[in-house]
């Protein structure tokens, strides 16, 4: 069975082109290869349920096709940003009267998280095998129950003669385009364009191809360039680039650069990036690699959240980036952040420990009466607001779980803490 009409010229060319054999498939050998365990359950027809991850264009909906093709079952295609629930549920209903089905959903990460649970007992019970497409991590837009059913296989992003080789094929093989003896004379606009995706590169050559008059053989940059109304910009906010970009932000500011802090700010507002995300992200750094090194880092990270948040684009990049250099250029400490997370392995490791009854709050008579708040001291009355006595419980007396940070703010507080517990936590 095939899932694309490919017989029209009036389909786009990345349709007409798709690959109906997997040796046609370029790229992602180490799904695809001889040995490959995916390409023997392919050609076997016996295909286990799976989510398909890589970046747009690399070949996702290629290979659901060719499950299609392969494999002798009842076969669904359904789009996460058109169908719900009940589609879903309707396909379930006929797969219940099929020896077998596969459902093929593409942009799965679409489905919240009611529509992924309509799939979950389906696919539990074998009613209905899942393929799924998706540019996010898995991981993070799949609820566990249902992606513990799945076989999760990461697609890679093409190589250039990988997309070099699609546009010669095409060239020599398409109905449309053979008769024309096209030749590339000039690859950087079309590589550069298409962003690796290879959906968007056939389908530029087309249109540049269309532009050209029938006396023109080659295809030059100028050509390619003059089709495109704007510059196709590879960062995808839905997609595996949403999370690199951001990623790379926030380590440029972790690691003091601001140069490329700003770059990447502004290959995110460049694609659309939700303003909000941005801000958000850069108050959490503000705390999790600034802290107590320089406290005002997550005020002046709460006042630009809540800047752009009214002002929006395209004035709000100027907030960013003015925070954003803040930030790449203040002390930086951690100490906060490992503290917490030290602290809360402390408490998954040794439970529910009683808390010492002098720290116990006493609001009634039988509560006073069995001592809860007896013995306790407060703090501030006595010298220097401070009292030298136990708050952690008795199994975990002395165990230090904050380490000031190397920087001259938390070097003050260290003198502190010193001057109060050195014999206890050892400051």
């Amino acid at each position: 069975m095939n899932l694309f009409d490919q017989t029209s010229t009036q389909a786009p060319l990345a349709e007409r082109m798709r690959p109906q054999r997997i040796d046609e498939v370029v790229g992602q050998s180490h799904l695809l290869g001889q040995e490959a365990a995916l390409r023997k359950l392919i050609e076997a027809g016996q295909v286990p349920s799976m989510i398909f991850w890589g970046p747009p264009g690399v070949g996702k909906t290629t290979l659901a096709s060719l499950v299609a093709n392969y494999t002798d079952a009842a076969f669904f295609t359904l789009s996460a940003i058109s169908s719900g629930v009940k589609e879903v549920r309707e396909v379930i209903e006929k797969a219940k009267n099929r020896s077998r089905t596969i459902l093929f959903i593409d942009e799965v990460h679409r489905f919240n998280k009611s529509q992924q649970d309509a799939l979950l007992a389906a696919v539990e019970r074998g009613i209905i095998t899942l393929v799924g497409a998706t540019t996010e991590n898995p991981s993070f837009e799949v609820n566990q129950a249902l992606l513990s059913r799945c076989q999760v296989y990461v697609l890679k992003p093409l190589e250039i003669e990988d997309l070099k080789g699609l546009v010669q094929r095409a060239l020599q093989e398409d109905k449309k385009l053979a008769p024309r003896k096209l030749e590339v004379g000039e690859w950087d606009a079309l590589i550069r364009l298409s962003g690796g995706d290879a959906r968007r590169l056939l389908n530029l050559l087309e249109l540049t191809a269309d532009s050209l008059p029938p006396s023109k053989k080659k295809i030059k940059d100028e050509d390619v360039v003059a089709v495109s109304q704007q510059r196709l910009s590879r960062y995808d906010k839905s997609g595996e680039q949403h999370y690199d970009i951001i990623s790379a932000f926030i380590k440029s500011i972790r690691g003091s650069d601001p140069n490329a802090a700003v770059y990447y700010l502004a290959r995110m507002i460049d694609g659309g990036e939700d303003v909000k995300f941005i801000a958000r992200r850069l108050l959490i750094l503000a705390s999790e690699d600034i802290g107590n090194a320089n406290p005002t880092a997550l005020v002046i990270a709460t006042n630009t959240f809540q800047a752009v948040t009214v002002i929006g684009y395209p004035e709000a990049e100027i907030i960013l980036s003015q925070c954003a250099v803040y930030l790449a250029c203040s002390a930086k400490s951690n100490a906060s952040y490992k503290a917490i997370k030290e602290a809360r392995q402390l408490v998954q490791k040794t439970g529910d420990l009683p808390i010492p009854l002098y720290l116990r709050n006493a609001p009634t008579k039988l509560m006073k009466d069995q001592g809860y708040g007896k013995g306790y001291q407060y703090a501030h009355d006595y010298e220097q607001n401070f009292a030298s006595q136990e708050y952690l419980p008795d199994e975990l007396k002395g165990t230090k779980l904050y380490e000031p940070g190397q920087n001259a703010r938390e070097h003050e507080m260290r003198q502190k803490l010193r001057a109060l517990w050195k014999e206890k936590y050892g400051y």
